[in-house]
């Protein structure tokens, strides 16, 4: 029965696909209940840490792309704002753009009436104006909500991390423990 509630409680906490850690109140009974000795005990928690960290720098490499994608996208918002703004004063917006790496060209842009978004996988697509403030604020908040979803993900496998990493450290000295109890038990015989 108590196996039973323990996996319970370890499938609520899981979220989006990270396994919740067992925080171990008893070395003892944790150790009977999942039928492992010390060292296949502590083997399944060192890989269960390593799974984590793998997860977290994924985690890390999702949310560093996220943090990059978000300035991109206002800046392109921005920009499209500015010729939202030009539009029918009959003055031309003077723009410097990157042709390449380091490489930069003036632009001179009379009275434009859509724009031309980069959408990734050399596709190119022209969109009226308030087309394309449209779907870049929706990509805007889409990036926003993601990386919130990340921010949160990261500290719930930051939290079983620490989890993980005290129920070693418990499982670890308990065995110290129990091995020097052992020992002095046999060195009292031994004496008596």
């Amino acid at each position: 029965m108590a196996s039973s509630s323990s996996t319970a409680a370890e499938t609520t906490t899981e979220r989006r696909g990270i396994p919740g850690a067992q925080f171990v109140e008893d070395v003892e009974t944790y150790l009977t209940q999942s039928g492992l000795d010390v060292n296949s005990s502590l083997s399944f928690l060192q890989e269960r840490l390593q799974q984590y960290k793998l997860v977290e720098m994924k985690l890390l490499a999702q949310q560093r792309d996220l943090q990059a994608k978000i300035p991109d996208i206002e800046k392109c918002l921005d920009v499209v704002a500015i010729l939202q703004a030009k539009k029918g004063t009959g003055e031309p917006l003077i723009a410097d753009f990157e042709v390449s790496e380091g490489i930069y060209s003036q632009a001179r842009i009379e009275d434009a009436g859509s724009v031309c978004l980069w959408l990734g996988a050399n596709v190119m697509l022209e969109y009226s104006r308030e087309e394309a403030t449209a779907l870049l604020q929706k990509n805007l908040d889409n990036a926003k909500a993601s990386l919130e979803v990340l921010v949160a993900d990261l500290q719930f496998l930051r939290d079983q991390v620490t989890i993980t990493q005290v129920t070693i450290a418990r499982v670890y000295n308990w065995d110290v423990h129990q091995k020097r109890r052992m020992r002095e038990a046999v060195t009292a015989e031994k004496d008596s």
